[in-house]
């Protein structure tokens, strides 16, 4: 099946008193290049969600978005740093009775100064928490596949149908080139029985060297290399692996063989259907950037 690099996929959901969210875009790189963004806290998550993606998506640029917000109490103590508070306390009652201020040391005063007490968050269970976002992950992988999946039918379909176009053009070529042979290698004999009229050459040498040079401006060899090539093309739309690459080098093969039939072309309307050959597997060309 041909898969598009360009996907996107979304889930969320509330396991173990988190609520997960999990983000994926993909869009067409030479090799698969991960990246992810989570918070600050799990940036252990980061490594995980890389192993995970790694067997279900082999080209592309994969970004990931992975958003969690805790629904119930942490299990988180405050401790209060003594000595500091005791520094503090000494500090304000020296103000005190320094400068005559009204003693008005309070709890609450003391705790304007953010040092003086110090959170503790439990350490997280990190297996558990991944757990968790795997779960969320995997759905929005399916989704960023599925979304692969159906674009690449698409292109699948615009492929098959310029190549259906390049097969006309073909044939076109095939039935009008032995006719251009035939009146070229004439007009070639001609012109070579006037330049060596009075050199008295062998007339069978004549027209043996005239056949010769005729058949370099025949197609037939680039028709059916072009034609093999758009077979193998179509035989790749039913294989399971990754076929970006090898349907990237064929159609560069492609290019080589009408370009080959271009300059070999002594005919106007040839020479035409081979400027919309090309046109096509330009548009091919740039599809298959886009094939896993």
């Amino acid at each position: 099946m041909v898969k598009s690099m360009t996907g996107y996929g979304r889930a969320e959901d509330v396991i173990d008193g988190m609520q997960i969210a999990v983000e994926f875009k993909s869009v067409n790189h030479r090799y698969l290049e991960f990246s992810a963004k989570v918070p600050r806290s799990y940036g252990f998550l980061e490594e995980k969600l890389k192993r995970f993606i790694q067997p279900l998506l082999s080209r592309g640029k994969v970004d990931c978005f992975v958003q969690i917000d805790t629904l119930e109490d942490a299990d988180v103590t405050v401790q209060v740093n003594h000595p500091l508070a005791d520094g503090y306390v000494a500090a304000l009652r020296e103000l005190i009775e320094r400068y005559g201020l009204r003693d008005d040391i309070s709890a609450s005063a003391l705790g304007r100064y953010s040092d003086v007490f110090s959170i503790h968050k439990a350490e997280a269970d990190e297996e558990k928490i991944w757990n968790a976002v795997r779960t969320v992950a995997q759905r929005a992988a399916d989704a960023c596949v599925s979304m692969r999946a159906q674009e690449g039918l698409r292109l699948q379909e615009d492929i098959l149908s310029r190549t259906d176009t390049i097969l006309e053009c073909i044939a076109f070529i095939e039935q009008r080139s032995p006719e251009t042979v035939r009146v070229y290698r004439e007009k070639l004999l001609i012109r070579m029985q006037e330049v060596l009229a009075d050199a008295k050459a062998d007339e069978q040498r004549i027209l043996t060297e005239a056949a010769i040079y005729a058949d370099k401006i025949a197609v037939d060899e680039e028709t059916v290399r072009l034609r093999s090539h758009i077979d193998q093309l179509r035989v790749f739309f039913d294989a399971e692996e990754a076929i970006g690459r090898k349907m990237d080098f064929l159609v560069q093969e492609m290019n080589r063989e009408a370009n080959t039939i271009g300059s070999k072309a002594q005919d106007v309307e040839i020479a035409r259907r081979v400027l919309d050959i090309k046109a096509e597997i330009e548009k091919i060309r740039e599809q298959v950037q886009n094939i896993e």
